[in-house]
């Protein structure tokens, strides 16, 4: 192994001959100072892996030397040597951030075992991860070959969503396996969902079709309607399934969670239609039908979700008798943001609140068109890295705070999730096809039929149709669907970003979960 840099300071460091000769015929290499100045020294002209300090040095305390080396040092690990077990000057250490700390004298199997602990813990970590993915590799594999209904297949993408997050971290070694397996149980599900989804949209009512998203409201959340406290339905945007994995801890510090659940989007996996449908409680072709006012097809001009309030109202009042009071608010930047959370409490009188977050979308968008944040979000970890960092210091965050202490029903969810695309697939259609490059809606399409679902009779899945002649087309697995005019440049422009509206489990399967008072 590399050796690991050892630095160890204490003023009594002659003593400490034996542990340190141990420790470097064990392969670290060790470094001693006789005070606190020394190691701050040697810290600014060389960067050690990790340092033991002895608490009672004169001059520089041990306490003075910590708080001055993590001003040069802020990640470095530290281990506090002491002969004083008193409580007060532990919390004062821990609370400086040392990593560990032992009490004198210290021997040399310790030493040894701490520093497995602190250093070599992510190795050790990173080598049962690889190894018990592999253990479970063949029974994904036999699952993803077996799966024959949609519970199986959440299931399935529960798994694989577990050894994602697991595996990202630890080192690489395994990802390409991973990627292997996942793009397998990609293009199996998208067999699956095309044999299927046209008879789900017809049999909304049997058990083998799963809740979607124009009955996720009257099949799942209605169900938290109650006359003695209020109910905060939060969409986020574009929440894909593992996203929601890494900022759901957080939720769960602050709120007891009372169902951990998934529903399909329906096609287009695109918010046009899914967010639409969630809020009118029907397909998109019948919100067509029924509200024609409310409904834009793909090629109109402005925006294709200005209605759900209103729609939203229609579904409350078909599905109860009583007078539902409810509020809608849609957050689309950060100062709306900070307006819903300086207003919240006010909202509370209502029953039924229904918040829209667009920010998961906003950054799916935005890293489409920005280099910079290609950078930041370059695949699926780095984009969870960002969806986290933002949750942390949002004021959704903030105002999830000032509702943990109310007797609140809260439910979480999204409209569709996104998924990275890589392989460019050419089509053709008219003037009036629409842009989106996971799905095209248009006249006289064009494609390759390895790489779509199409749906010819757009009324057998409940899809409007702006001409007699329109059909649809949803790229599967990592497709995206590119024009032959300028073929190239839109292939370099869209690769390797998120994108959503067609098949894949991450656009599809995304969760649902509900939270109350702890």
């Amino acid at each position: 192994m590399d050796s690991i840099k050892i630095l160890w300071a204490d003023d009594e460091i002659d003593l400490l001959k034996p542990q340190i000769f141990f420790l470097e015929q064990k392969g670290y290499h060790v470094t001693p100072v006789s005070n606190g100045q020394d190691a701050l020294e040697r810290c600014q002209e060389e960067v050690f892996d990790i340092v033991f300090l002895d608490e009672s040095m004169p001059g520089l305390t041990g306490l003075e030397t910590l708080s001055r080396l993590k001003q040069v040092r802020s990640q470095i690990p530290v281990v506090m040597i002491t002969k004083n077990e008193e409580e007060n000057l532990m919390e004062d250490a821990i609370g400086s951030q040392i990593a560990d700390y032992l009490i004198k004298p210290v021997k040399p199997q310790q030493i040894l075992l701490t520093l497995k602990k602190i250093i070599d813990n992510k190795r050790l970590v990173s080598e049962k991860t690889n190894s018990a993915y592999q253990q479970e590799f063949q029974r994904l594999f036999m699952s993803i070959q077996n799966v024959t209904n949609y519970k199986e297949w959440v299931e399935v993408f529960k798994q694989l969503t577990y050894w994602e997050l697991e595996l990202g971290k630890s080192d690489q070694r395994m990802k390409e396996v991973f990627d292997m397996q996942k793009s397998e149980a990609n293009r199996e599900f998208s067999k699956f969902f095309g044999k299927h989804y046209i008879h789900w949209m017809n049999h909304p009512n049997e058990e083998d079709t799963p809740v979607m998203s124009h009955n996720l409201m009257r099949k799942k959340a209605f169900s938290y309607i109650t006359q003695d406290k209020p109910t905060v339905f939060l969409l986020i945007d574009n929440l894909r399934y593992d996203q929601w994995r890494v900022i759901q801890p957080m939720i769960s510090e602050m709120f007891k969670q009372k169902e951990d659940d998934t529903f399909f989007s329906i096609l287009p996996s695109a918010t046009q239609y899914s967010r639409n449908a969630i809020f009118a409680g029907m397909t998109p072709l019948e919100i067509q039908q029924k509200f024609p006012q409310y409904w834009k097809y793909d090629d109109d001009e402005g925006g294709k979700n200005l209605f759900e309030s209103e729609l939203l109202q229609a579904q409350l009042k078909a599905n109860f008798k009583d007078d539902i009071k409810s509020h809608y608010v849609k957050i689309l930047n950060h100062e709306s943001g900070l307006e819903l959370e300086n207003n919240i409490h006010n909202y509370l009188h209502n029953r039924f609140i229904a918040i829209v977050y667009n920010f998961v979308d906003m950054l799916s968008h935005a890293r489409t068109d920005m280099e910079v944040l290609k950078e930041l979000a370059s695949d699926e970890s780095a984009f969870r890295s960002i969806t986290m960092s933002w949750f942390e210091h949002s004021p959704l965050q903030n105002t999830l705070k000032k509702l943990a202490d109310k007797d609140i029903n809260l439910i979480i969810t999204t409209d569709h999730g996104t998924t990275r695309v890589n392989n460019p697939s050419k089509c053709q259609g008219d003037k009036s096809t629409s842009t989106n490059i996971r799905y095209k809606a248009g006249k006289n399409l064009q494609y390759e039929e390895r790489d779509v679902f199409v749906i010819k009779k757009p009324e057998e899945a409940k899809l409007p149709q702006s001409n007699i002649s329109t059909a649809y087309i949803f790229a599967k697995e990592d497709n995206y669907l590119i024009y032959q005019n300028n073929y190239n440049q839109f292939v370099n422009m869209y690769k390797n970003t998120f994108q959503h509206g067609g098949i894949s489990l991450e656009e599809i399967i995304v969760p649902f979960a509900v939270f109350g008072k702890k």
